[in-house]
């Protein structure tokens, strides 16, 4: 099998792990207050972090003010990114979300010439507007098929966004682990706050179950999606992300009986060719920068 072949299939096989995992988180949601489920994920996503980073020596404290200080925007981002995806995914079809999702290679792109003032060219600013065309369309403002949890939707596009470009401005020598252990212990503590005051829901083996799976379902698929970096192209490898979407679309019909409507459909369509054209441009630049 050649690296190409094999970093395609771990990054599908990645993204085909996010789907399950939000599926379990999905079905979870009906039954457990919001706090409750960012505070117990936390604690399971906290845990295995921090022994992959003990494990893989990837720990570190020694780390400057203005290391620190992006760290902690970076944390923000997440909790709000945890936040206003898992309560959009709970109310609205998860093709839906995943699709809305799919438009972050556009966000942040756009996000990095505004913020970092970084060329993009025509092609790629065209390719943005028209994945933007295609948002409209999943989103459908106005129409009989919008709802305000899009709305939610939207802003956990916005917080992942802000998180990956405060990412890059956080210097090579703090380990990835340590930023990654930073991430997932502030939405721990986030859910532990606001659950003061809530009733705590007693779960029973089957959300126990779910819990759990999701949580082996995230940690399955940010290997694979290791993996998938470290072997064949990068141009090549990315466009396998929006295998993701299809995983999405099928446990959607299987699991709930959603069946997003044509313009969604269409919207999706739209977005992920957008999304395509602009990783395949941006490695095309960067071979031509080299």
């Amino acid at each position: 099998m050649s690296d190409n072949l094999y970093g395609a299939l771990m990054m599908s096989g990645s993204m085909a792990f996010f789907a399950l995992g939000d599926t379990c988180i999905k079905v979870i949601g009906t039954d457990l207050p919001l706090s409750q489920l960012l505070f117990l994920r936390g604690i399971v996503a906290t845990v295995c972090v921090a022994a992959l980073a003990w494990q893989a020596r990837g720990l570190s404290f020694r780390i400057s003010r203005a290391d620190g200080l992006m760290i902690a925007l970076r944390s923000l981002a997440e909790i709000g990114a945890a936040y206003f995806f898992l309560t959009a995914l709970i109310h609205m079809p998860i093709a839906n979300v995943t699709a809305l999702l799919q438009t972050l290679p556009l966000t942040v792109t756009l996000g990095a010439a505004l913020v970092f003032r970084e060329p993009v060219g025509w092609r790629r600013a065209i390719a943005i507007a028209v994945g933007f065309l295609g948002m409209l369309l999943i989103v459908q403002p106005g129409g009989a098929g919008f709802s305000s949890w899009s709305i939610y939707a939207l802003v956990a596009v916005a917080c992942v966004t802000a998180r990956d470009l405060t990412t890059r401005k956080i210097s090579g020598d703090v380990p990835s682990l340590t930023v990654a252990l930073a991430g997932v212990a502030s939405i721990m503590a986030f859910g532990g706050i606001t659950s003061i005051g809530t009733s705590f829901v007693a779960m029973d083996l089957r959300l126990v179950l779910l819990l759990l799976a999701a949580a082996g379902f995230s940690v399955g698929a940010f290997s694979l999606s290791v993996l998938a970096m470290r072997h064949g192209e990068l141009s090549f490898t990315a466009p396998f992300r929006y295998s993701g979407l299809l995983c999405a679309a099928i446990l959607g019909f299987v699991v709930f009986g959603e069946v997003p409507n044509a313009l969604a459909a269409l919207g999706c369509v739209i977005v992920v060719a957008a999304g395509v054209f602009t990783l395949l441009r941006e490695q095309a630049v960067k071979r031509s920068a080299g």
